[in-house]
């Protein structure tokens, strides 16, 4: 045995070379990697498609932070393009759940999922490590994101509190934008595995759509009417997004409603609670799928 690869007979007098003995964890990091690693090549060699999942995002920064900035009002008094901003975040990591779908649907079309399947692999590894390669693709786009909300001249409080040279509100609203794509990234996953092809991938922005427009992303919740500024109260991304702006020292446009005064407890209950339903939905979803 050298280098931790052994060598055995098949009987003729040949040796061949096996794999070390691990544990079932070792492996399933492995495979989980490997996953990562391939789904990072691809974005490598084909720039176009984190491009693709930006321009929009950026394209609705500009049109709404210049053309609807001296527009619209924030209840409350303050700069609308500085309570924008941190929306359009939200609006970043809960697009992406589409993405992922669509991945995941023209891998299966494409017969790797199968590939997949048919490997000694560790079944989690796949969704798992999409899952975590979603993750890092989302913190670069949220660093274009704030980067380009920089140059139109949003400021962001860092807080009192530091943290590793950065303040620890700023990184308290990262962090929950980064658990509302990770609860997302399983939505996806789940609609990827379900949806039987590619062609049915664009139906998901007819649900994409209006939960971003019903929501406080753009306009607070109390400039709509009662009736459906009490859905966009409830909507999970209301939440993120009231918190967020909070945490960035954003103008927040707080009303006396429970879901607005709790908007940071919410943050962190919506994300766990879609990723308790939906991480064991997609993990079935996929070992459920015929050979």
């Amino acid at each position: 045995m050298s280098g931790g690869v052994s060598t055995a007979s098949d009987g003729t007098g040949r040796t061949y070379r096996r794999r070390p003995q691990h544990g079932r964890l070792f492996w399933t990091v492995a495979d989980c990697w490997n996953v990562v690693r391939r789904g990072l090549t691809h974005y490598r060699r084909q720039p176009v498609s984190i491009l693709w999942q930006l321009g929009f995002p950026i394209l609705s920064v500009l049109l709404y932070g210049y053309v609807f900035g001296k527009a619209i009002q924030v209840p409350g008094g303050g700069d609308y393009k500085a309570f924008l901003m941190p929306g359009m975040f939200v609006m970043t990591v809960a697009m992406g759940f589409v993405s992922t779908a669509t991945i995941f649907v023209n891998d299966s079309k494409k017969g790797v999922i199968d590939r997949f399947r048919s490997m000694p692999m560790a079944p989690s590894a796949v969704v798992a490590g999409r899952g975590a390669t979603d993750l890092i693709v989302s913190c670069a786009e949220l660093g274009i994101m704030m980067a380009t909300a920089y140059g139109m001249g949003w400021r962001p409080e860092f807080g009192t509190g530091p943290l590793f040279g950065y303040g620890l509100g700023f990184a308290k609203a990262v962090v929950l934008l980064l658990s509302l794509r990770f609860a997302l990234i399983w939505v996806g996953v789940w609609l990827g595995l379900l949806l039987p092809g590619p062609e049915q991938v664009g139906g998901l922005f007819a649900i994409v759509f209006p939960l971003t427009m019903i929501s406080s992303i753009y306009v607070s919740p109390q400039q709509m009417p009662h009736w459906l500024g009490q859905a966009a109260l409830w909507n999970p991304l209301s939440s993120t997004a009231g918190a967020t702006r909070a945490l960035f020292g954003a103008p927040t446009a707080r009303g006396t409603s429970w879901p607005e005064q709790h908007a940071l407890l919410l943050a962190g209950v919506w994300p766990a609670a879609l990723t308790l339903l939906f991480l064991p939905l997609a993990i079935r979803r996929f070992r459920r799928l015929s050979r």
